[in-house]
């Protein structure tokens, strides 16, 4: 009797796999997608696709199937765009069908689509537009921000300068510069590099990133209710975002008590007094949850990536000697050690301001574009995107598109020069994406990173221990492409 019992057990379970991969197979024929390597039920593309080395797994696979292919992360596919001319195509051309940001199961589980940086529709239009108004008032592109950021640098170079002559990795220095901006501009204030709260703050921001860039968010996307509850890193992900929470909710609700609405002195503040202004709308989208979700969305865009390119660009530096001469040539020919440098320089620097851009195309500290959504059915080179379909740039095959770049794997800041040694501009440059969706925080990101970098190399001669052919500049292995090797420096006053 319980023989015939396991026996029939078996036989269901047996049924019902068959007739779910029947149903599998019968949807993944019906979408009609780009195509892309053989699928798994449940695993996806997995077999072919490398969790720690993403955007080099897939610029093979382009080679295969295309500039236009499909990949799946479980169930779900994602559509994979190569190069500038397939990216310009989708996000430009189309862009009122490809928009729309899509959204991971562990982006919704932390943001709830709040936010600047994950909403759509009404939401997106209503903060986007309100983000940037608020910044332009406070300066960004404007004298108001670079002055902050020409301070912040200064007391940049005296942290350096304490360093005397000894070695040192220059990786936490540079992101407490750049967070201090983001502070400023958000609370207001600025911290002392060694000021407790804000160096928590900054480690719980650095452990959250660290897991959403690791395999575990892969894992958590893949398999969403199994992994919720299983141990592993991805939990610590879930306090270090409350800590994180309570940090800004307790800033705001300092904020409430000290606020005059007559003379707002930073974000929060703005964004309180447009939450009383709304505060009858039914609708409105001025409430403390997005308020905390778009100043993540600050600290998400504005730390890591800044800090990661200007630590790039130190090490490019120390392997390239020669580059930094002639920079710092143009720099006191230009500014001179008397004033900071500001973003009018950048028109009398040619050189200079082409070795940045260079820097940043082949820093390549996002290769992966952020996720976008097909917000109907649309036709695209040929294929079919069905509405709700995730697609997303490998910006990393934009930046380094051989059609446009002529040394596509090489760091040569030629390719930003004419051959009168004018700045040249190419429009396969798009560190910050392209499209409706490009990053709301550029115009912020290209200043600190030309006034940083300019007045680092104004102020100091950097110096190594390591001979220039044993210096690596690309990214670390198996690390997705995002994570700037580790390295020590030494300064010394010019």
């Amino acid at each position: 009797m319980e023989l015939g019992v396991i026996s029939s057990i078996l036989l269901a379970v047996c049924v019902s796999l068959v007739a779910y991969l029947f149903s599998w197979k019968k949807k993944l024929r019906s979408q009609k997608l780009p195509p892309g390597p053989p699928t798994l039920p449940l695993l996806g593309t997995v077999l072919h696709v490398s969790a720690t080395e993403m955007p080099q797994s897939l610029k093979k696979l382009s080679e295969k199937y295309g500039p236009v292919f499909t990949i799946y992360i479980g169930n779900e596919p994602l559509v994979v765009l190569i190069g500038y001319d397939c990216t310009k195509e989708a996000f430009l051309d189309h862009s009122d069908t490809l928009s729309a940001r899509g959204n991971t199961f562990f982006s919704k589980a932390f943001f709830k689509d709040y936010g600047i940086i994950l909403s759509n529709g009404e939401r997106w239009q209503q903060l986007h537009k309100f983000s940037l108004t608020t910044l332009r008032n406070f300066g960004m592109g404007k004298r108001g921000i670079a002055e902050r950021i020409q301070e912040e640098a200064h007391f940049l170079v005296e942290e350096f300068k304490k360093n005397g002559e000894n070695l040192f990795d220059p990786t936490e220095l540079l992101r407490l510069a750049v967070s201090n901006v983001i502070c400023c501009l958000v609370f207001g204030e600025r911290f002392d590099y060694e000021d407790e709260r804000f160096t928590n703050l900054l480690f719980w921001l650095k452990e959250f990133l660290n897991t959403l860039s690791s395999i575990w968010s892969i894992m958590l996307n893949v398999f969403p209710k199994i992994s919720l509850y299983i141990p592993g890193p991805h939990q610590k992900a879930f306090r270090n975002f409350g800590k994180i929470k309570a940090f800004i909710s307790e800033s705001v609700n300092h904020h409430k008590k000290t606020i005059d609405i007559n003379c707002p002195r930073d974000f929060i503040d703005s964004f309180l007094i447009k939450m009383e202004k709304d505060k009858d709308k039914p609708n409105t989208e001025f409430h403390f949850e997005n308020l905390f979700a778009t100043v993540m969305d600050f600290f998400n865009a504005g730390i890591e990536t800044t800090s990661a390119t200007l630590k790039s660009a130190l090490l490019i530096l120390l392997k390239h000697p020669d580059v930094a001469r002639k920079m710092q040539e143009e720099i006191d020919n230009v500014i001179g050690q008397s004033r900071s440098p500001s973003m009018e320089d950048r028109i009398k620097m040619p050189y200079t301001y082409a070795v940045i851009h260079e820097i940043q195309r082949f820093s390549d500290v996002v290769p992966l574009g952020l996720p976008h959504t097909a917000s109907k059915d649309t036709e695209f080179r040929g294929h079919n995107i069905p509405k709700g379909t995730t697609v997303s740039p490998l910006i990393s095959s934009v930046l380094k598109d051989p059609k446009y770049f002529r040394h596509p794997e090489k760091f040569d800041p030629g390719h930003f020069l004419d051959e009168d040694g004018h700045f040249r501009n190419n429009e396969a440059f798009i560190p910050f994406s392209i499209g409706k969706r490009t990053c709301f925080g550029e115009s912020l990101a290209r200043m600190e990173i030309f006034i940083f970098l300019t007045t680092l190399l104004q102020k100091l001669q950097l110096k190594t221990n390591k001979a220039l052919e044993d210096i690596e500049i690309t990214p670390e292995p198996g690390k997705n492409g995002v994570i700037v090797r580790t390295y020590q420096l030494q300064v010394e006053p010019r």
